[in-house]
C-alpha cells in the first residue's frame, strides 16, 4: 500500500468514526481497529494483498489513532480559522481529511511538510467529497499555515 492508499484508509476511518459515536460498552481501540477493518474491506481483492504490509498497517492505524487521541486540539485548530464554518457544518468528508491533515502536519511523531501535507488533503476531497471540497481543504489549511 502506498502511503496515499493508506490515508483514504484511514480517511474512510474516521469518517466512520465521526459519525458512529462509541457507546459506552465499546472499546475505543477495538472500535478503531474496527473502522479500520471496514475501510479495508471497501479495497479490491487485488489492492488487498498491497494492505497485508504490516508497515503500512501500522501507518494507516498510526494515523487514526493519532488524529483521534488529538481530536480536541485539532478541531480547536480548525475551529480558530474557520469562523463562518462551525465543525459540525462541515461535510464529514472535508472534516476528516483536514483534521488527518493537521494531525500530520502538528501533532505526528515525525510531522510532515506542510505543503505536501495540504496536496495529500486536497487530493483525498477531490477523491472522496464534493466538488468544491478540494478548494475549501485547501483555503482553511492555507489559513492555519500562515496563522
Amino acid at each position: 500500500m502506498s502511503r496515499r492508499q493508506a490515508r483514504e484508509v484511514a480517511l474512510q476511518a474516521l469518517f466512520h468514526l465521526d459519525l458512529n459515536p462509541l457507546n459506552e460498552a465499546e472499546s475505543p481501540d477495538e472500535v478503531r481497529v474496527l473502522a479500520f477493518d471496514t475501510a479495508i474491506s471497501s479495497y479490491e481483492d487485488e489492492d488487498k494483498k498491497l494492505l497485508d504490509k504490516e508497515n503500512d498497517r501500522l501507518f494507516a492505524l498510526s494515523l487514526i489513532n493519532g488524529t483521534r487521541d488529538n481530536l480536541e486540539a485539532i478541531d480547536e485548530v480548525i475551529s480558530s480559522v474557520s469562523k463562518d464554518w462551525k465543525l459540525a457544518r462541515m461535510s464529514g468528508i472535508d472534516r476528516n481529511v483536514l483534521r488527518l491533515a493537521i494531525f500530520e502536519i502538528r501533532f505526528a511523531d515525525e510531522p510532515m511538510q506542510p505543503g505536501i501535507a495540504i496536496n495529500e488533503a486536497v487530493e483525498l476531497s477531490k477523491r472522496f467529497g464534493t466538488d468544491d471540497s478540494g478548494k475549501f481543504v485547501n483555503g482553511v489549511l492555507g489559513a492555519i499555515i500562515r496563522a
